[in-house]
């Protein structure tokens, strides 16, 4: 094979490709990147949808790009496999943080119904905590990213599309968001 991120390194070619992998030498980051990442999408599209696995490859490469730890937990042998456990494992994050939120937000909605006394109250309750996390968590820099995925529910490439960003940056906002969000509505004041 002469590929610069080989299955199993060969003895030989081991230690300076493997060297360089933990030094974070781009020519061995972006090699790593092509031949791996439809591998790892294969794996971590059978947990995601197309979008979510997409997020969770190009998080995992982030990762491996930004954190000499990261590349240091690699010490040889197949790294499709290693990238393969990695990357599961974080979709399989996503998927459990995906049934929390879930889980909380139909707490939340089952509060609201319990305590609402006409049809339209849970609308305007609603708006009012849209616009409150709006005023008091919501940096301004992500408003529009908030307004096309949560508001507009447009998807991820339409929202990026018609933002003029890039998806893998809508798609950092948009988890920055979801996180300020789900703190929001399970902070005690607004109980």
């Amino acid at each position: 094979m002469t590929s610069s991120t080989p299955d199993t390194a060969p003895p030989e070619a081991g230690p300076s490709w493997l060297d360089r992998f933990h030094a974070g030498d781009a020519e061995v980051l972006q090699a790593c990147y092509r031949e791996h990442f439809e591998g790892v999408l294969r794996v971590v599209s059978r947990l995601l949808p197309a979008v979510d696995a997409e997020t969770v490859i190009h998080d995992l490469f982030l990762r491996l790009l930004s954190s000499e730890e990261v590349r240091r937990s690699f010490q040889g042998g197949s790294l499709p496999a290693w990238l393969n456990t990695l990357a599961r494992n974080q979709a399989l994050d996503v998927l459990r943080r995906r049934q929390r939120e879930q889980e909380a937000l139909a707490r939340f909605a089952s509060e609201q119904d319990d305590t609402a006394t006409t049809p339209l109250e849970p609308a305007l309750d609603a708006e009012s905590l849209l616009e409150r996390f709006r005023r008091e968590r919501l940096p301004p820099k992500w408003a529009p990213v908030f307004e096309a995925r949560f508001i507009r529910q447009l998807s991820q490439r339409e929202a990026a599309q018609s933002l003029g960003i890039q998806r893998t940056t809508l798609a950092y906002q948009e988890l920055r968001v979801r996180h300020l969000l789900k703190k929001f509505l399970l902070s005690p004041e607004v109980r």
